[in-house]
């Protein structure tokens, strides 16, 4: 049996990613994000994806009023080759709220990214990324299991703590302490 064959790849970097959108190749409903150059397609937003991240935002906003700001399914840029989408970023407050340019890893205080087709992809392709670029924290939400992963103490190999809150705990973001959120706001009973 003979392997399979392997193309070669043409690799984006962040200024053809932006050159495509300007081009008119991808538009601003393209649901692409562009990891380690390649354009990834995103999965389609289920009703219970998007009620946890409009709930998730909401909790956010209400508290990081003035401290921070939260972003919802928006791009950060990772230079050289990466705008991924996560599904919210809580960001360091700036005065043009990212007008001049997307934020960076050094911008983000905490990522969240809620997944339930899309788990496996977001551990080990998107996580990993994020502790590549230095992101403080990561919460993954696991909508399958009904658990939250709260990542911390990034490295180049990864998060080095992982914490798994129970359903009726508070969790508050590294960065942000005076931040709570009730878990049981993303799964009332």
């Amino acid at each position: 049996m003979n392997a399979p064959l392997v193309l070669p790849r043409h690799k984006l970097s962040l200024d053809d990613y932006h050159r495509m959108g300007a081009a008119g190749i991808l538009h601003e409903d393209s649901r692409v994000e562009l990891i380690e150059g390649e354009l990834i397609d995103m999965a389609p937003i289920g009703s219970q994806h998007a009620s946890v991240v409009t709930t998730l935002t909401e909790l956010l906003i209400a508290q990081a009023r003035g401290i921070a700001i939260v972003m919802s399914q928006n791009p950060v840029s990772l230079p050289p080759d990466n705008e991924p989408q996560p599904d919210i970023a809580v960001l360091k407050p700036r005065a043009d709220r990212y007008r001049n340019a997307l934020p960076s890893a050094a911008d983000t205080l905490l990522i969240i990214e809620v997944a339930d087709s899309t788990i496996e992809y977001d551990r080990q392709i998107k996580l990993p990324l994020y502790a590549r670029h230095n992101v403080p924290e990561c919460w993954l939400v696991d909508l399958r299991a009904g658990t939250l992963e709260v990542y911390r103490d990034p490295s180049s190999k990864g998060y080095r703590k992982l914490l798994q809150p129970a359903r009726r705990e508070t969790v508050s973001p590294i960065q942000l302490p005076e931040v709570g959120i009730p878990l049981h706001e993303i799964w009332p009973e």
